[in-house]
């Protein structure tokens, strides 16, 4: 089983940057794919950014050249390096993973973006 646990969430103005981080209880190799959604208020839950194991990334369009997904293997994190935050990007995050028969989601941390 993959236990994931967020960090990193908070307030911030607009403009500004914050980077969450997705602890892993397993080892990286054995994930297929690690990955952030977020879901706003009346909203549907919504893809920001995946990372494979193999490297392989996507993202949300609207939050391409702002947001970057990395993993720190030594570490066993997934990171998603949030710049030039907008009010719209408020939203609890959660972290997600793949391991070819299960899905996994941490319970998710809460950005704020203010204006």
């Amino acid at each position: 089983q993959v236990q994931l646990v967020e960090s990193g969430g908070g307030l911030v103005q607009a403009g500004g940057s914050l980077r969450l981080s997705c602890s892993v209880s397993r080892r990286l190799y054995s994930i297929r794919t690690m990955g952030w959604y977020r879901q706003a208020p009346g909203k549907q839950r919504e893809l920001v950014a995946t990372l494979s194991s193999t490297g392989t990334t996507y993202y949300l369009d609207s939050v391409k050249g702002r947001f970057t997904v990395s993993k720190d293997i030594a570490k066993n994190t997934v990171d998603l390096q949030l710049n030039s935050l907008k009010p719209e990007d408020t939203a609890a995050y959660y972290c997600y993973a793949n391991d070819y028969t299960n899905d996994y989601w941490g319970q998710g941390t809460q950005v704020t973006v203010s204006s």
